[in-house]
Order: structure tokens, then C-alpha cells, then sequence
């Protein structure tokens, strides 16, 4: 009976798209931007402000999204919000994602789904989808061109009608941490049919013994060849087909995208249901999923490896500031003391102030900031109206709109400060502390995709918050103001949050601040031992002459990575000289991108010449010319 309700919903799915591929062709392409992130990683910032609408390099991360959809081909976009829809709702309403031709937003509104899975149910039940889409959540950056990925879903889609989706991956850069992703997020293993691309196992490390996993002998035995992988980063931009939908509607156990629809499609074998995959390489695409790849994709964009989506760029809506030497972005209107420092790869938000003998590097300065004298700021987010006293240390933060730090005090890496939070003078934030106005639950919820929040309104209700805050000026009334006065300093405002029993780990790995030198020394002897496990493993696979590794089919690899980092600057450097030349890009401009190839790629001022002088060449002997000329 369970094959049968699978086939008649496949059929109905079918049925509401034309049979004729050339019909599906014409097909405007949609997508589905998932405006909701249904997890608590960022919290407790989300408890007050949608993920999707949070700054990244003082630009909301939706507006990142919608302008690749955009630049994409994508004529029309359903941005599905559930927690603080309102706030999505009003935000897009109010800016100019409603008025641009040729690309029309639409926002379907739920205060009911805890999950992506029921978001999807929910699409699937208004019938507003009627062809291939792009489905996406709204943290996700990227400047890939989807044409080639799209043409190849369509062409397998012709051939085989089970061929439903296509997921876009990304080797990932290299990291000093070789056993997690420089984005915080848990080590990847893909198994990938080296010829068709189709993905054959899709597992992350946490649900693994360490270091070792384990294959169905049945997926050795129907597939020729197999390519493992632990190199390849999610990009979570997937095309679908307009069955996946309904797959979603048939099988309500699918609740999260990868851990039950894609492994639950990889091991169901009575539909044939076919993931694949499409890798780019030039291209950028990351999801921002904890707060340090909320600093890593922060780091490329000021770096410009998401260009045109950059800071001088002006794309819908953003203020575009002024590139400068060494990286530094300033925008207009700023108040900046002589004697202040501001270092490379850093941008200062419009109408800011600083004060006197104050240095500033590799950080991100909002709007509306002021910072006064000798404050020292390094590899820190500050958003927009933040005020810092005189003699203030901050260093790998993330500081909310309207929080105040009075004179001296001092936040220590890792720290998140939410809206509105005072911190005392002299006060010293311990390590990792998350500070709120809103008190710490004590009912943790055992679905980790469910956020606390009244949708409909864009607040909070916590049964347990002794102390209540006055939202509108971020002022604690004064039972609950005198009650934790001493746990931020004299005139503090605000709650520290404890670790979770068992979050130390997850701490350090996903904040801001640089990994910790002890918990990088453990990483290595782990890594150590897991190599031990990984050359067992190798010789045990290779005799059985039907399981190709990417490890295993060529021990030269590593020997070959230098190589293969030059080739890949080299394509580089030649799209940016391209870029420059078509574009008519400044030259200032173009030094600062090979630069920061250069420093990305780990080469030197004589490659990078090199390569330059290659790039000219080839354009030269493409160009039409003759003698005459």
C-alpha cells in the first residue's frame, strides 16, 4: 500500500506539468526562498529578529539571496516565513524586492510549521509551483550562474523522469582544521558516481564513530565505480523538480532537508527516486548556519570573492561605500578623529564616529555607531546605533543594534551581545557569553528546529523570564534591572546566558573567535589517529577493485595539490583580468582582487605576475587584429 500512495502522488505531481520537455522548457523559472531557518543556532538573537534579517556586512542576508535569484534568471520567488513573519513580511513590503520588472516576490505566511518539510507541505497544498524550481534558504550567498546546472537537470530530467533533483556543491578551501569545515559546520561524506554524477550516500560526520563509516555492500555491488568524497561543501542550492514537492506531502516523516528527505531518497528502492549533483569551482556559494561561517562569509564578501555582491556594489537598496586602499571600505559621512587607526579589510557603516587614538581592524562597523577614544576593535561585527565608551576592548564579537558598553569595559572572544544589552564600566564579559535582555529558557524543546517565538507578533513568551524588558527603550524595570545589576557591572542591562550541558564543543566551534590553540592540538592528534583508521580502510577497499576512492584512485594527490591550487589561481586570475577588461574595472581594483587571490592561494608577487601576463597573452591572441592595425 505504501508503493501504491507513492506512485499515485508521483503521478498527480506529474500530471500538473506538461509531458512535452520543450513545454517545461518555457517554463519562467521559479524558486522557494525558506525566509525561516528552523534552528536556535543564532540565538538569542533570533528571538528578537528573523535570521534572514540580520546584517551581514551591514546588508540583510535576504537581500544577498534574492539578488542572485535575480541575476540568476529566476522570474519568480514564494519566500515561505513562519518565525517573526511579520517582520519579513513588512521588511519586504517596504523595499524595493516589490517593484523590480521582471521579477516578482511573493511571501506565503505560516505561524504553524516547525520544520522545512511542512513548509514544503504547504506549497505543495496552494499549487503555485508548475515546474523545475530553486529551492534555497535566505541565509545563502552566492554568484553562480545556474544555467549550466539548470540545462543539466533538465537534460537528465528528459532521459529519466526519476531524476528529480540536482544538488550544488563546492569543494571546500583548504582549513588549518582538517577534520571540520572552515564554516563550523560537520565534516561532509558523499559518495558520488564518478560518470553520472548521481549521488549515491550523503552522511555527516556527527552521526558516525569517529573516523569511520560505513558503506551498503549493495551499494558496491550495483555501481561500478563509486568517488568518495570528505572534500565537498554543501552549498544547499538545490534544482528540483516539481515531484519533490510531493514527496514531501507523502512521506511526513521528512521534516529536515538532508538528514530525511535527501538520505531518505537515497535509500528508498521501490520509486527509483535520483538525487545528483552539480560542483562549480569558480563560483561562490556558502550558507551562513552558525556564527563563525557568519564571520568566514563575512571575511569573503569584504574580500570579494562573492563579487558583484560586495561592499561597493550598490544592489537593492544598500548603501555602497567606497573601496580604499588595503581593503578598507568607508562609507560617506563618517566622523573618523586623525589619530584613529582603521586597518585593512574592514568597513565603516555611514554616519559613524570615531574617536581619538581608537584602532579598528578586520571588523564591520554599522550605521549610526559611535565609538569613542582609544578602543580597540579587531575582528569584531558591530551593528547599527551601538555606542562604545572611551577604553573599551573588543575582540571576535558580535555586538546587536543599540547596545551600550560603558567606559572600560571589555568583551572577550566569542562573545554575542543582543539588542539593546548595557554593559557596566570595567565590566569584563567571560569568553563565549551570550548576553539578553531576554532571560535564559528553561524548558529546552527536543526538536532543536523549533523556535520559541509568537510568529505572529515578532515576540517572545518565555513562562519562565522572572525580569521583563521594556523593548521599546531596552530598559529593565527595576526588580529585575537591581536584581542582575552585578552580573554585567555598575548600569549593566542584561542576562548572561549559561552554557547548555554538553555545548562547551559547540561554543568554540561555532563562534566567532579563533579556535582555541588547546582545541587545535586536540584536532591534530584526533587526525592523527584517524589517518591510522583511514590507511586500513584504503587497503582493505583497494582489493576489492570496485570502489574508487578520490583518497584511494590516485595516491599522487597530495603530491599534486600545489599543482592543482596553481591551475585553479591561474582560472582565476584570468576571470578576473577578463572581468576587468570587459568591464572596464579600475586597475586599483583589480590589484586588490588578484591580492587577494594571491593571499587566498598561498602564492607569491612573481605568480601572480605570471599569471597576469598569461591572461594578457591569451585575450591578444583571441582578439581579431591585423598587420594594418
Amino acid at each position: 500500500m505504501g508503493a501504491q500512495k507513492k506512485r499515485a502522488a508521483a503521478a498527480t505531481a506529474a500530471a500538473r506539468v506538461s509531458e512535452d520537455p520543450d513545454d517545461l522548457a518555457r517554463q519562467p523559472l521559479q524558486a522557494i526562498l525558506l525566509a525561516d531557518s528552523f534552528t536556535t543556532k543564532f540565538r538569542p538573537i533570533t528571538l528578537e529578529r528573523p535570521k534572514v534579517l540580520l546584517p551581514l556586512v551591514n546588508v540583510p542576508m535576504i537581500n544577498y539571496t534574492l539578488a542572485w535569484l535575480e541575476a540568476a534568471g529566476v522570474a519568480e520567488v514564494f519566500v515561505f516565513c513562519c518565525a517573526h513573519s511579520k517582520q519579513v513580511i513588512d521588511y519586504l513590503e517596504n523595499s524595493e524586492w516589490f517593484s523590480q520588472p521582471n521579477f516578482t516576490v511573493k511571501t506565503i505566511e505560516s505561524h504553524n510549521i516547525i520544520s522545512a518539510g511542512d513548509a514544503l507541505r504547504l506549497i505543495y497544498e496552494q499549487n503555485v509551483i508548475h515546474g523545475d524550481f530553486v529551492l534555497i534558504s535566505g541565509d545563502t550567498v552566492s554568484n553562480m550562474l545556474l544555467t549550466q546546472a539548470l540545462q543539466e537537470h533538465k537534460e537528465r530530467k528528459k532521459k529519466d523522469n526519476n531524476a528529480v533533483m540536482t544538488m550544488i556543491i563546492k569543494k571546500s578551501k583548504p582549513s588549518p582544521i582538517t577534520h571540520q569545515s572552515r564554516l563550523g559546520t560537520d565534516e561532509l561524506f558523499m559518495a558520488i558516481d564518478p560518470n553520472t554524477k548521481q549521488l549515491l550516500y550523503y552522511e555527516d560526520k556527527a552521526d558516525h564513530s569517529k573516523g569511520t563509516i560505513c558503506l551498503d555492500k549493495m551499494l558496491l555491488a550495483e555501481n561500478p565505480s563509486i568517488s568518495l568524497h570528505n572534500d565537498k561543501q554543501d552549498c544547499y542550492i538545490d534544482i528540483c523538480s516539481p515531484e519533490v514537492l510531493s514527496l514531501f506531502t507523502d512521506n511526513f516523516d521528512y521534516q529536515h532537508l538532508r538528514r530525511h528527505f535527501v538520505k531518505g531518497l537515497l535509500l528508498d528502492d521501490i520509486m527509483g527516486y535520483k538525487i545528483f549533483t552539480h560542483e562549480i569551482h569558480s563560483s561562490y556559494a556558502a550558507r551562513i548556519d552558525n556564527y563563525r561561517s557568519y564571520d568566514i562569509v563575512s571575511k569573503d564578501i569584504i574580500q570579494r570573492w562573492t563579487y558583484p555582491y560586495v561592499p561597493d556594489v550598490k544592489f537593492c537598496g544598500n548603501r555602497a561605500t567606497k573601496l580604499e586602499r588595503r581593503g578598507m571600505y568607508r562609507a560617506s559621512e563618517i566622523e573618523q578623529s586623525r589619530s584613529a587607526q582603521v586597518g585593512s579589510f574592514t568597513v565603516i557603516g555611514c554616519g559613524t564616529k570615531i574617536g581619538s587614538n581608537s584602532k579598528i581592524s578586520d571588523s564591520v562597523i554599522g550605521e549610526g555607531c559611535t565609538i569613542g577614544s582609544n578602543v580597540l576593535i579587531e575582528g569584531s561585527y558591530l551593528w547599527d546605533n551601538v555606542i562604545i565608551e572611551d577604553g573599551c576592548e573588543l575582540r571576535h564579537v558580535i555586538v546587536c543594534d543599540g547596545v551600550i558598553m560603558k567606559a572600560g569595559a571589555v568583551l572577550k572572544p566569542g562573545v554575542v551581545l543582543s539588542f539593546k544589552v548595557v554593559i557596566g564600566e570595567r565590566f569584563v564579559v567571560p569568553a563565549y557569553s551570550k548576553v539578553s535582555l531576554l532571560q535564559q529558557p528553561t524548558v529546552h524543546d527536543s526538536d532543536e528546529e523549533l523556535e520559541y517565538a509568537d510568529n505572529s507578533s515578532g515576540t517572545v513568551e518565555f513562562s519562565s523570564i522572572q525580569g521583563t524588558a521594556d523593548q521599546s527603550n531596552g530598559e529593565m524595570t527595576s526588580e529585575s534591572s537591581e536584581a542582575h545589576k552585578p552580573k554585567l557591572g555598575t548600569g549593566g542591562v542584561g542576562y548572561i546566558w549559561s552554557i547548555c550541558e554538553g555545548g562547551q564543543e559547540e561554543e568554540w566551534r561555532h563562534s566567532v573567535a579563533p579556535i582555541p590553540e588547546d582545541k587545535l592540538a586536540e584536532l591534530s592528534e584526533a587526525m592523527d589517529d584517524d589517518q591510522e583508521l583511514v590507511t586500513q580502510d584504503r587497503t582493505a577497499l583497494s582489493t576489492s577493485g570496485e570502489l574508487i576512492s578520490d583518497s584511494n584512485a590516485s595516491e599522487g594527490d597530495d603530491n599534486e595539490d600545489s599543482k592543482d591550487d596553481s591551475v585553479y589561481f591561474e582560472k582565476e586570475v584570468e576571470a578576473t583580468f577578463l572581468r576587468a577588461v570587459e568591464e572596464n574595472v579600475k586597475v586599483d581594483h583589480v590589484i586588490l582582487e588578484v591580492n587577494s587571490l594571491r593571499l587566498s592561494y598561498n602564492m607569491t608577487s612573481a605568480d601572480c605576475a605570471g599569471a597576469v601576463f598569461y591572461s594578457m597573452m591569451k585575450l591578444a591572441v583571441k582578439t581579431p587584429h591585423s598587420s594594418a592595425n
